[in-house]
Formats: C-alpha cells, sequence, structure tokens
C-alpha cells in the first residue's frame, strides 16, 4: 500500500524564495493587483455570454439540425474555454481578493456539468501537490488502463497504438466527468493517496443540485422542447461532450506528458520525494506556445503550467509577464525549464511519449525476452 508522501527537501535550493520575492517585487514596482483584470472580465463575458448565445439559439428550434450541430460543438469548446478561464481561476481563488466572489464565480464549473468542490480536492489539493507522482496524481490519468503515461503503469499489447488511439479517447473524458467521475471520487476514500475529507451536507446538496440542474438544461429540456428525435439529441449531446472532453484532454496532456517531464518515484526506504516542492514543479511541468497570443487567450494561462503551479493564486492574465522572470531564474538554479515553442510541437512531442510508453516499451520487451 502507498504512503502519504511528504518533499524532504533534500535537493531543495532556495529557487523558490528567490522566484517568489522576485514576482512579488514584479507586482509591487508596477503597483498592480494580482488577481482579475479587465482582460480576464472581457473573457468570462465572452465565454460564459457566447455558450447563453449557443444554448439560446438551439433552443429556439428555428434552426435546421445540422446547425444546431455546429452549435452544440461550440457549446462545447466554450465549455472547456469556461473552464479554463474562468471557473479554473475562482477554484483557486486567483480571480477576485473575495472568497465569497471566487466561489459564487467557481460555480460557473458545476453548470458546464462539473463539481466545483471536488475538482478542487483533486486538482488543488491532489494534482498541486503530488504533480505526476504514479499513484498519487489522478489528474493526468484520462484513461487508465487504457493509456500508459508512465513508465509504472502497466504495459498491455494492444498499447503498441497508444499513440493513435489515445487523442480520441480524451474525447471522452468531459462525458465520464459529468456522469461518472465526480460521484466516484465524491464517494472515494482516498483520491490517490490523498484522503478524502469528510463531506458536509452542503456538500452533498451542491454536487446533486448542480447535476441536476445540468441534467435539466442540457437533458431533460432539449429532448421536452426540441423538434427532433431521441438518436438526434444523443448524437448531439454526445458531440458536444465529445468537443468539450478533446480540448481538456489535450491541454492538460501536453502541460504534464512531454518529452523531458519527470515521474518521480518515492524514496524506496523513507517513501518521500527528496526534491523540494517547487524543484519538484519545475521538473513535472510543461509550457508550450507562449508566445502565441491564441493560446494565452483561449488556455487560461494553463499552457504556462510552470508559472501556474508555482502561483497558482495569480490570476492566468499575468503569467506572461511573470514567464520570463521565471525562466531567467530557473537558469540560475541549473533547474529545467521546458517549454514547446508551438501548440503542434508540444502535440508531436505528446504523441513520441506515447508511442515511447507504449509501442517501443513492448519492443524493447520482446527483444529483452528473445535475448
Amino acid at each position: 500500500m502507498k504512503q502519504a508522501l511528504r518533499f524532504e527537501g533534500i535537493n531543495r535550493t532556495d529557487f523558490h524564495s528567490t522566484v517568489r520575492s522576485r514576482v512579488n517585487e514584479y507586482f509591487k514596482k508596477n503597483n498592480i493587483p494580482k488577481h482579475a483584470n479587465a482582460e480576464m472580465y472581457f473573457k468570462a463575458v465572452l465565454f460564459l455570454g457566447g455558450l447563453v448565445v449557443f444554448y439560446t439559439l438551439i433552443m429556439s428550434n428555428l434552426l435546421n439540425i445540422w446547425v444546431m450541430l455546429g452549435l452544440a460543438i461550440m457549446m462545447g469548446v466554450f465549455k472547456a474555454f469556461i473552464g479554463f478561464n474562468v471557473a479554473h481561476d475562482a477554484i483557486h481563488g486567483s480571480y477576485f481578493k473575495s472568497k465569497r466572489a471566487n466561489r459564487l464565480m467557481s460555480y460557473s464549473f458545476d453548470l458546464v456539468g462539473a463539481s466545483s468542490y471536488m475538482w478542487s480536492i483533486m486538482h488543488n489539493i491532489v494534482h498541486h501537490t503530488y504533480t505526476n507522482i504514479p499513484g498519487h496524481d489522478e489528474d493526468i490519468e484520462f484513461a487508465p488502463g487504457l493509456v500508459r503515461i508512465s513508465a509504472e503503469d502497466p504495459l498491455k499489447g494492444f498499447m503498441k497504438y497508444q499513440h493513435w488511439y489515445a487523442f480520441p479517447l480524451y474525447g471522452f473524458a468531459s462525458i465520464n466527468w459529468v456522469f461518472k467521475k465526480d460521484y466516484v471520487k465524491f464517494f472515494s476514500k482516498k483520491i490517490g493517496e490523498h484522503p478524502v475529507p469528510k463531506h458536509t451536507a452542503k456538500d452533498y446538496f451542491n454536487l446533486f443540485f448542480f447535476k441536476f440542474v445540468y441534467y435539466t438544461l442540457f437533458i431533460i429540456l432539449p429532448l421536452v422542447f426540441l423538434d427532433i428525435t431521441w438518436w438526434q439529441f444523443v448524437i448531439g449531446f454526445v458531440a458536444m461532450h465529445f468537443a468539450e472532453g478533446l480540448v481538456l484532454g489535450l491541454v492538460f496532456q501536453l502541460a504534464h506528458v512531454v518529452e523531458g517531464m519527470q515521474f518521480p518515484e518515492p524514496n524506496p526506504v523513507t517513501g518521500n520525494i527528496e526534491d523540494g516542492w517547487a524543484e519538484h514543479q519545475m521538473r513535472t511541468t510543461a509550457n508550450f506556445a507562449t508566445n502565441s497570443f491564441w493560446a494565452n487567450f483561449l488556455c487560461g494561462g494553463l499552457n504556462m503550467q510552470i508559472e501556474h503551479h508555482l502561483f497558482p493564486n495569480i490570476c492566468h492574465t499575468h503569467y506572461r509577464y511573470l514567464a520570463p522572470i521565471v525562466e531567467e531564474t530557473a537558469k540560475e538554479f541549473n533547474l529545467p525549464y521546458i517549454n514547446n515553442k508551438t501548440f503542434f510541437s508540444a502535440l508531436q512531442s505528446h504523441a513520441r511519449m506515447l508511442k515511447m510508453l507504449g509501442k517501443e516499451a513492448l519492443e524493447n520487451k520482446n527483444a529483452k525476452q528473445f535475448a
């Protein structure tokens, strides 16, 4: 049985205190808050408003079936963007200075089908603490048992092709989240090896209430009021979630499962990680397309995963200004700063990683057996 682990910090440096001091100095020198700015508010209006417009157009019953399908796919994409650009910051407490305001904004996550409460545990606590540690970080396991993302995962024959089939599998992440994942994790005793806290009555109410609201808005009302057949509804619903899941899956995987990433194992004697926490983050997170306007605008700072993991309580619209500070400091302390220049180069790196852990691992295993 895996045990709860700690970061012993045997390999700790002054990196964390230094980069934190320099980032704080940046905000002080420029006299700007660490929370949302005008760009952030614009994105909230754009993506939340866009979702409402698409939904209203579909429910108007005035459009032909092909236009409705296209709008359903756009709703899925915008739901992912709401997760990246609105809910993610709010759940981290980086949107507003007020905890209450952040909590209210975080309900946008519930309204697109996922539990903000469970995400705060799975992502904020578990993933941000135990990043890329096999058996502890479940946030990067989009299809456990089907896609091998570290050398510690079981190796199966069909994984020879995972660099091809993994990508469409990511598309089912959203629908799994809406109907299964939140419930399974809510009633689990542990997420990874981290104990799940005792849920309050309010937590139970919020989970089931917001799921009911989502099912009503996106299943019951369309089936009742739209002039379509049940199978046409199913196609539109699955298409919406497939688009959302594919966007979510790719962005998360390109930040943690690319070449150069480490998947550290705890010390076999102490059961702990010998790196300091900040050094660990530098070895297990990667950026991509940091100079791209569209990646910065659409990904909600998740293309700057290094800065996000070091400073999750700072609004993501500031990350592009912090990146040079973090990169320079990392070089001073001889720490990796992995940055794939474009989205497509990161995508290629992820595919090569999947191929290495699947097809190449099987070939090496077979070669050893017949040697």
